[in-house]
């Protein structure tokens, strides 16, 4: 890989992460495109660890915008601040589902759905969930939508976390079933991404770490060791791509998240289920054509 290629994917990886579009989805074309993990297992095995090692990048960035939330959630960790407690309780309450789920599917998962026909499918899906969530909460708007993150209960937190394990299928989009999830349970809006985002940090967390510091099995039994993860990455693209490629979402996703919440100050999030639906069918409609060949 070179770097200019772990641009790419660095800044796709940044933009699409926390806006409700799949960082995924996008990620798995931006690769077939470039010829990135095409020439075997190994390869195939490298890339996907490496789109979800740059995570870290968007993670520190939510990190940074959200200092004085998450230090408030630390100090309600230790007892120190009620309000950091409970916004702490309903992030565990929200991280479990996908944690339990995910060490259960996630090889079934990568073997059976990381196609680009359920990428297309999700896109689609996705995007008509939206406008229908838009639609329901307008027709709604006085009785919904009041909820700031420190009302939100662990049972509420509990059903953002089930729908964020939907996530899970690429295409789907992470940000799209937490933020429309929140939403469902009561949340503003703006509350609804807050929470997102926070809940992102700690389950992409556990996921770039799972596949760092984890085994990767099947392959080489060098790589069947702890950190086995990584090493496939640097023997198959050395550091630089890695460095720059986290970097470069970092720098993107702290833009994407502020554009975002400017963004939902006065409008709806319909403009990404439309966005989903054209992109899906555009890609879709160019591959039956033959037009594309990913």
């Amino acid at each position: 890989m070179h770097s200019w290629q772990a641009i790419i994917l660095g800044v796709i990886e940044g933009i699409t992460e926390y806006l409700p579009v799949s960082s995924t989805g996008h990620l798995i074309v931006a690769q077939r495109l470039m010829g990135i993990g095409t020439e075997g297992a190994t390869s195939k095995e490298a890339a996907d660890a490496f789109a979800v090692c740059i995570q870290g990048g968007a993670i520190l960035a939510v990190v940074g915008l959200y200092a004085k939330r998450v230090a408030q959630v630390m100090r309600g960790m230790l007892g120190m601040d009620r309000e950091g407690l409970q916004i702490g309780i309903t992030l565990i309450a929200g991280f479990l589902p996908a944690a339990g789920i995910g060490v259960l599917l996630s090889h079934w998962i990568k073997a059976h759905l990381f196609g680009i026909w359920p990428v297309i499918a999700a896109w689609v899906i996705g995007g008509i969930s939206i406008l229908l969530v838009t639609r329901w909460r307008k027709n709604h708007a006085a009785s919904t939508g009041k909820k700031e993150i420190t009302d939100l209960t662990w049972q509420l937190a509990l059903v953002i976390g089930l729908l964020q394990c939907v996530a899970m299928c690429p295409g789907t989009s992470r940000s799209l079933m937490t933020i429309c999830g929140g939403v469902l349970v009561g949340l503003s809006i703006q509350a609804a991404v807050e929470y997102s985002f926070l809940l992102g940090v700690l389950t992409l967390t556990a996921a770039t770490a799972k596949d760092a510091i984890g085994k990767v099995q099947g392959l080489d039994p060098a790589y069947n060791t702890l950190f086995g993860g990584m090493k496939l990455m640097l023997h198959e693209y050395g550091m630089m791509p890695m460095l720059v490629g986290t970097v470069a979402a970092a720098l993107s996703a702290a833009l994407a998240v502020k554009w975002l919440v400017s963004y939902l100050q006065s409008h709806s999030l319909s403009i990404f289920g439309w966005y989903r639906i054209a992109l899906g069918v555009i890609i879709g409609g160019s591959i039956a054509a033959g037009f594309l060949t990913i």
